[in-house]
């Protein structure tokens, strides 16, 4: 479950993005107004357009890999609804969708700005998905899942949080696993009441990057985020970029190496990581295999412009990692 965003990408450099006044590397919320205003500052800058919203990015990855998924977001009955539509029954995910009326909603979008360092700044028109509730959630479809995955960015949406945790009490009434990935900083400073009831007192699987962990924790140490967050999730994920990644599960603690690469655009790469990951692991992998395929394919994500990748590069990288090459 999560927010249905359709991304527009631009390139920038760094004196640009900081003309426009945005937190380099963090998602910021925009209304209409401000969204607008700070298109009408791009124009004149080559954009691309995918679909995007992190939990979509990540159910995409798994169903490109072989894997089964349902996806439940809002978007309106405007163009670029439709493109998302389109696009999702494109990559065979299965949706439950919520439709709002285009006179007075409009899909949300996603501002990605990507600098030379490869890092991506977001800023984020919520849209039709600011108003996700729980009339969206499908008890039938949760408890036949193996995962049930939340998203954190629902965190800024008091109904859509609403919705996620309702989803969250039927995943566990059905014995279904808890997943959680942390989204952004941003959510953990502004929204952390929310995060914390969508964690709960701890759930099977949480996904964060290195950044996020260190404000999640509120440690100042690597090794002491570590140690405050292990306890809160049966299998905890780590993403540190070039460094690869940190699984602890139960105590054991995994550090997986990741390919080496030429940094592009990082978007994307942490919600790859996640649809690679479950992917493995409800397919019979451990956690390491399953961190090796995870590194391998966002690595793959940050080589590129753009936050998916291809279906054909993704079931290459596949049997490369089935061969036993992950890096």
């Amino acid at each position: 479950m999560g927010n249905a965003l359709v991304d527009l990408e631009y390139q920038l450099s760094d004196a640009e993005l900081t003309a426009l006044e945005v937190d380099k590397g963090l998602m910021t919320l925009l209304d209409d107004d401000q969204r607008h205003a700070l298109v009408q500052r791009l124009h004149g800058h080559s954009t691309r357009r995918t679909g995007g919203g992190s939990a979509a990015n990540t159910v995409v990855a798994l169903t490109q890999l072989g894997g089964l998924a349902h996806y439940t977001c809002r978007i309106a009955d405007d163009e670029n609804g439709h493109f998302y539509t389109q696009d999702l029954k494109r990559l065979g995910v299965q949706a439950q969708l919520q439709i709002a009326n285009p006179a007075q909603e409009h899909t949300g979008t996603c501002l990605v700005l990507v600098t030379p360092d490869a890092e991506r700044t977001m800023c984020t028109y919520l849209g039709a998905t600011a108003l996700l509730d729980d009339g969206a959630v499908n008890g039938q479809a949760i408890a036949q899942s193996a995962v049930y995955y939340m998203e954190g960015y629902l965190a800024a949406s008091p109904t859509g949080c609403a919705a996620a945790l309702q989803g969250r009490a039927l995943a566990a009434e059905a014995g279904v696993t808890l997943a959680l990935t942390l989204s952004d900083i941003n959510m953990l400073r502004f929204c952390r009441e929310n995060i914390n009831a969508m964690w709960g007192e701890r759930v099977d699987y949480l996904f964060c990057n290195e950044a996020e962990a260190m404000e999640a924790s509120g440690q100042t140490d690597f090794e002491a985020a570590l140690a405050t967050l292990a306890p809160r999730a049966h299998t905890l994920c780590v993403t540190r970029g070039a460094a690869g990644s940190v699984v602890l599960q139960q105590g054991q603690r995994h550090d997986v190496p990741a390919p080496r690469i030429t940094p592009v655009d990082s978007n994307g790469a942490g919600d790859m990581f996640a649809g690679a990951f479950l992917y493995a692991i409800t397919h019979g992998a451990g956690v390491v295999r399953a961190a090796e395929l995870g590194n391998l394919t966002a690595a793959a994500v940050v080589a590129q412009h753009g936050n998916r990748l291809a279906t054909d590069t993704l079931q290459n990288l596949q049997q490369r990692w089935l061969g036993g090459q992950a890096n």
